[in-house]
């Protein structure tokens, strides 16, 4: 057991370290060396676990949803509030979740990464409106699906403009303007007055937003430092 927690620690940490070196860099500008030096790993702890930077980087995209999802509410459509005020606040401050914007929609490497990235944020709004849905918290009208591909890209837009115009500053602010203006198009009025969107549930959520306490796929002990793994090279 102890071998498999200090593993669960080290890819963590790992993945940290690489979220924080995109964010910085982007993905072509990282580095390997860079990546290993903010970890405090050697390269055959980090071989064990990510045997390139491509794996790195899947590896990051694979943490946004454990990271910033928070509890689940019996009003579905203040669970999405509750998962875009989280986004919001953790992506000011958490590398991980940042990390996984830039790979998202950083133009060199967009194809690769952005693809995988804004399908499963849309996947995973139709499915809280689909039940959001099933509960009649929508308007007659409403189509799951579309909605959710018109959330997330605005989502995104406001994002960007942030970034661009504040360093995202503002970011919690803007998404709770964003979240006024789109939900009433879709939400019965009795829910919609009930929703809580507000700056101050997002510093509420995000600050307890619990750290990743994921299953490691390879449970054994990673090898010792200064190890290589044979035949296993990641690009610098």
């Amino acid at each position: 057991m102890a071998r498999q927690e200090r593993a669960i620690r080290t890819r963590f940490a790992i993945l940290t370290a690489a979220a924080s070196v995109f964010d910085e860099y982007g993905y072509e500008g990282a580095t390997i060396g860079e990546i290993l030096a903010r970890a405090g790993v050697t390269k055959g702890a980090m071989y064990f676990h990510f045997p390139s930077k491509q794996a790195l980087a899947e590896g990051v995209l694979g943490q946004q949803f454990a990271v910033v999802f928070p509890e689940p509410h019996r009003c579905k459509l203040q669970q999405l509030v509750d998962t875009a005020l989280t986004v919001a606040y953790r992506m000011r401050r958490d590398p991980l979740v940042s990390a996984v914007a830039r790979l998202s929609l950083e133009q060199d490497v967009r194809a690769q990464f952005g693809t995988v990235a804004l399908t499963q944020w849309i996947d995973a709004t139709t499915h809280l409106l689909t039940e959001a849905q099933e509960q009649g918290e929508l308007l007659p009208h409403v189509v799951p699906a579309e909605s959710a591909w018109t959330f997330s890209a605005a989502w995104t837009g406001v994002q960007v403009y942030s970034q661009i115009l504040s360093g995202r500053d503002d970011l919690e602010a803007r998404v709770v303007s964003l979240l006024e203006h789109l939900l009433p198009s879709i939400a019965v009025p009795a829910v919609f007055g009930r929703l809580v969107i507000t700056t101050e549930r997002a510093a509420e959520l995000g600050a307890r937003a619990a750290l990743p306490a994921e299953d490691d796929e390879a449970a054994e002990d990673e090898p010792a430092r200064g190890e290589a793994v044979r035949g296993e090279v990641a690009p610098v």
